[in-house]
């Protein structure tokens, strides 16, 4: 058995989460922030036999797409002088860590 995390931009985890119900696999939401753009992020929970996991990437992966968006940047020049300037960021995509299951408990 396999644990999957798949941390999902916000705006690919209604479609993610969509995708994986569908294929009949259970996953738990949770609310997180990424740290570069401090944005937020959805993380999924998903349990799964092991011939099962590649269908589950393959999933999350045609539900998340990476993107570039334009933010806003702040670059210091002198003590007390700021300007600000826009910047392009990918952002979307998904990071997937899958670990081994020792025991599963379902009560």
């Amino acid at each position: 058995m396999k644990l999957i995390l798949a941390i999902v931009s916000n705006d690919d985890s209604s479609a993610v989460s969509s995708a994986l119900t569908k294929a009949n696999y259970q996953i738990t939401r949770l609310a997180t922030t990424g740290g570069f753009l401090r944005a937020g992020n959805t993380t999924m929970i998903v349990g799964c036999e092991d011939d099962q996991v590649e269908k589950a990437i393959e999933l999350i992966g045609q539900e998340s797409k990476r993107r570039t968006e334009v933010v806003p940047s702040t670059a210091s020049y002198d003590i007390g002088r700021y300007a600000s300037f826009p910047v392009e960021v990918q952002v979307g995509g998904a990071t997937i860590f899958v670990m081994d299951v020792e025991q599963f408990i379902k009560l």
